[in-house]
């Protein structure tokens, strides 16, 4: 019997080749993470949803708190806005819902990804002075065991160093390079975890007590489980929370510096920054909020779990990356 694809013009089984490649090509290493970013920016509009932020007292009470120990020139405009959101609560709080879960399509989408990392970075900075207060870094209240310098800022980061183009040279060694470069990548991560490390040994956070009655007030609104391990970290960190803060900024500043090491010890310090991540999320951070009714977003955890891996090197330091 003869072969019937023999008959077939010899044209026919690559078009279909290439039909087939432009249905379906595995995401590159950057595009999943750009994805992964994407679907936590989702979360964070459908979190927007939740019943409390379209009262009056999204406005009036939780925005006014980020103003709290800032001075005027940063406080005033919160409380500004505060007020704002709580006399138009349904309609505010239903544009940042839409408008945080439009930033989720369009990073996740490919010809929207640029325009929309390019706006969740003015968003986040807008979110980070009224939403956070700056993170608590000007008033001193700085702390990254609950989420300092406040997750809006990571996110931004993480817009800049996923960003979809490929500076000239070499290939880099690790993903968040690729769009600024090896050099400039490693002192973003060193910026951002050396001011972890200093934040942790700021003020109040030194005190014997200051990390045990923060990790003991945050169980206002948590299921019981969560408020039992909130008792349970207070409680075994009661006294020692010098020594605990001290220790961990040490922790932090060896990540800081890790990315400057050769590949494998820089991963090495990858694992114990995705570890401290981990903890910071569950301890500090009582898994973003997400068991109340109050998360506007995941908080920092996650993400210094996400920018972890993205900085993740290649076993051969300079292997091509698909793009």
């Amino acid at each position: 019997m003869s072969d019937v694809s023999g008959a077939l013009p010899s044209s026919t089984a690559p078009r279909a080749g290439a039909i087939s490649a432009r249905a379906w090509v595995r995401p590159a290493h950057r595009r999943k993470l750009q994805l992964v970013l994407a679907s936590i920016w989702l979360l964070d509009g459908m979190l927007q949803l939740q019943a409390f932020f379209f009262t009056r007292a999204f406005g009036n009470q939780m925005i006014p708190m980020t103003a709290s120990g800032n001075p005027s020139l940063i406080a005033s405009p919160i409380t500004w806005s505060g007020t704002l959101i709580a006399h138009h609560a349904v309609l505010a709080d239903s544009f940042f819902a839409v408008f945080q879960v439009a930033i989720g399509l369009g990073i996740a989408w490919r010809p929207t990804t640029r325009g929309a990392l390019a706006t969740s970075i003015v968003w986040s900075l807008g979110v980070w002075w009224v939403g956070e207060g700056l993170g608590g870094v000007v008033s001193g209240a700085a702390n990254p065991v609950n989420g300092a310098p406040g997750a809006v800022m990571i996110y931004a980061l993480l817009a800049v160093l996923l960003w979809p183009s490929d500076r000239g040279g070499r290939s880099p060694s690790f993903t968040a390079a690729r769009a600024v470069g090896e050099r400039v990548a490693k002192a973003l991560w060193f910026v951002l975890w050396a001011s972890l490390a200093y934040f942790a040994v700021l003020g109040e956070n030194r005190s014997s007590q200051g990390l045990s009655s923060l990790i003991g007030a945050e169980t206002t609104g948590e299921p019981g489980w969560v408020a039992s391990l909130d008792r349970q970290a207070a409680s075994l960190v009661d006294h020692r929370g010098l020594a605990v803060m001290v220790a961990l900024a040490v922790l932090l500043a060896i990540v800081a510096v890790g990315t400057f090491l050769p590949s494998r010890v820089a991963n090495a310090t990858l694992v114990v920054a995705i570890v401290l991540g981990i903890a910071i999320w569950i301890v500090g951070e009582n898994f973003g909020a997400l068991f109340t009714n109050g998360a506007t977003d995941v908080n920092s955890g996650p993400l210094l779990v996400l920018l972890s891996i993205s900085y993740w090197r290649r076993v051969a330091d300079h292997a091509p990356e698909a793009v």
